[in-house]
């Protein structure tokens, strides 16, 4: 990789020569302006808006703008003659906890390289402290004509520096936050756990530009003369949300379904609890009525079993009573008598046992 900056790294009294490498690169695909009636392109001309003349690299300097519109003529030996310590040296002034560092300082990306052979001793020397330390260093240094503040940490093997804004260049979120009054349901973040669960954790290296990509395959298609094809946008309801819960619950169901989960265990498990339920009140229902039948017996057990059966069991119930008491020649005789007395005198006879029996 080609360098960009070379100096060294000031280590209290230790110097590391080091070279600056972009850490990152641009993959966006750039257009450029053409003329529409004839395609022809459209270029930008640096011109002098006194003399309306084009004017050359070599002819243009820097000038301040004052608040009245005067311009104040500032040259690069103005620049270089002013004290800036940092101008060729990664200064590190302190060593931090990484949580201190507010993420919206973050800017652009380096990885910092020993430059030549005697480098590389105090460069793994560094490396190796701010390993064991669990720290980052804060540093300043200076790049393209201004002093800079960086955050020097370890990537694998390499130290990297993250270029980071100075506090003041950071805006407050005046004005930003919503309303205090608004408040969430305890439903509401059960919900959204589920869906942080659900959606889980993700291989960053498997995360690209789909964008990008389809622009390269719309750009292909019309180089090679191919009709491009209108591709269907999802009607993303326009951010408006009618319903936080059922949106949540639809995001929750959604989420499953991209992972190749189907309904999901959860929602399943869910199912059978409301199956189960449903059943489980029946089966008291049936408990209820079911044991009134065995008490009363005779009438219930008809209707489900032949008469001859029932007959059996009637007379064997009844018989079984009687022969408990002890009344079994008295049923005998009952059964020979077939007039009204008869009847009466059977009732007297089988009652005296029952009082036996029960004695």
């Amino acid at each position: 990789m080609r360098s960009i900056w070379n100096g060294a790294i000031s280590f209290g009294l230790v110097s590391i020569p080091i070279k600056l490498v972009n850490a990152t690169e641009n993959h966006s695909i750039h257009f450029r302006q053409i003329h529409l009636a004839d395609g022809g392109r459209i270029r930008y001309r640096k011109v002098c808006e006194l003399d309306e003349e084009e004017v050359s690299g070599g002819e243009i300097g820097k000038a301040y703008e004052d608040a009245d519109g005067t311009m104040i003529p500032i040259t690069d030996e103005d620049l270089a003659q002013l004290p800036l310590p940092t101008a060729k040296t990664i200064e590190i002034v302190a060593f931090v906890p990484a949580d201190e560092i507010d993420p919206l300082q973050m800017d652009a990306a380096y990885y910092l390289s020993a430059n030549g052979v005697p480098a590389a001793k105090p460069y793994t020397l560094l490396r190796e402290a701010l390993k064991r330390s669990n720290k980052v260093a804060v540093a300043k240094y200076a790049l393209r004509g201004r002093e800079r503040l960086g955050m020097l940490r370890v990537v694998d093997d390499v130290i990297a520096m993250h270029g980071l804004l100075w506090p003041d260049e950071i805006r407050a979120p005046e004005g930003v936050a919503p309303d205090s009054d608004v408040t969430v349901r305890d439903a509401e973040l059960d919900l959204a756990d589920a869906l942080m669960d659900t959606l889980g954790e993700v291989d960053m290296d498997s995360l690209h530009d789909d964008y990008r990509e389809a622009v390269e395959e719309l750009i292909a298609a019309k180089a090679s003369g191919e009709a491009v094809q209108p591709s269907e946008s999802k009607d993303s309801g326009g951010g408006k949300v009618i319903d936080l819960i059922a949106a949540l619950e639809s995001s929750v169901r959604a989420a499953k379904k991209s992972r190749g989960e189907g309904e999901g265990e959860g929602e399943g498990e869910a199912e059978k609890e409301k199956d189960m339920a449903d059943v489980h009140p029946i089966k008291k229902k049936t408990q209820q009525k079911s044991t009134p039948q065995k008490s009363t017996g005779t009438k219930k057990s008809t209707a489900s079993t032949p008469k001859k059966t029932t007959q059996k069991k009637s007379t064997s119930k009844s018989t079984s009573s009687v022969a408990s008491s002890k009344g079994t020649s008295s049923a005998n005789s009952a059964k020979k008598q077939t007039s009204s007395g008869s009847r009466s005198t059977t009732k007297k006879k089988t009652a005296t046992p029952r009082k036996r029996a029960s004695a």
